[in-house]
């Protein structure tokens, strides 16, 4: 019996337009450390997001806006080393490019160099074009990232729904496709109406990916964290929790201390 094991195919953007022109939805989750990355990448995840809610759910901080550079290179390394298949997107963390396009390119290379990512993600349109033109003239893959963007939380004052009134909508619509143009392999559509979010995914040819935005884009993201019900106090509308790991964990762990307490772990065939 041969010992040689199957090659795996990696995701690349090129197969995810493929998977946009054949109608194939893309299914999208955040990973920040090994174990877990390494769980979704063997479930059959399309694309990993390094995502800057590394800040919240792995620092416990209220915005995205205190994680840094070098952490967010930290969680993607982590992240590199467990994936196999699937394409690894790492957000450029608040501050590190809006300063200028020079400061944009160099905290790309960094994350692309130091990490072994596959591409960058940024927030905002028209007003980092110059950012993601002068990324992209590096050869970096970029994704998009419109809507409600947390990294500009304290400028929106909410985490309410984005692009609602129709002067909003044409700009983000107008921002999408600037995107595009640009050079953009693809965007994120956070937390605006799924007529709007459709309409841009119908409207551009790169894939479209949602969160809280509805089914008629190309694929949804989700945190992990939230999905599985690790996190409690996070409920919003879109989110489903496709289990209850907070319960399960809490469980598993009075159990060890009662164990431990009663002294009954270890036991008899626990030790050497």
């Amino acid at each position: 019996m041969s010992s040689v094991k199957p090659e795996i195919r990696r995701i690349t953007t090129h197969q995810l337009q493929e998977m946009k022109n054949r109608g194939e939805k893309i299914a999208m989750l955040t990973a920040y450390d090994y174990s877990m990355a390494k769980l979704i990448d063997r479930a059959g995840i399309d694309v990993v997001l390094v995502g800057d809610s590394a800040s919240n759910v792995m620092a416990g901080n209220e915005t995205t806006l205190p994680i840094t550079l070098d952490q967010m290179i930290y969680h993607a390394t982590s992240v590199v080393r467990a994936v196999k298949r699937a394409l690894i997107v790492v957000d450029i963390p608040f501050g590190y490019y809006q300063g200028s396009s020079g400061e944009a390119l160099r905290s790309s290379i960094r994350i692309m160099k130091e990490s072994g990512a596959h591409a960058v993600k940024l927030e905002g349109g028209s007003e980092v074009k110059e950012s993601v033109l002068r990324i992209l003239s590096a050869g970096v893959p970029v994704m998009g990232h419109l809507g409600l963007m947390p990294q500009s939380i304290y400028k929106f004052g909410t985490y309410a729904v984005r692009a609602k009134e129709t002067d909003e909508a044409n700009r983000l619509l107008e921002d999408a496709q600037l995107l595009e143009e640009c050079g953009c392999f693809g965007l994120v559509l956070e937390k605006i109406p799924s007529e709007l979010a459709g309409r841009v995914a119908r409207k551009l040819r790169i894939p479209v990916i949602g969160i809280g935005a509805g089914p008629e884009v190309d694929g949804q993201v989700l945190v992990m964290q939230d999905m599985l019900g690790i996190t409690q106090e996070f409920k919003p509308r879109f989110l489903r929790q496709y289990a209850d790991l907070n319960k399960t964990i809490n469980d598993a762990v009075r159990h060890y201390v009662s164990d431990v307490k009663s002294r009954k772990f270890p036991d008899d065939s626990e030790k050497y």
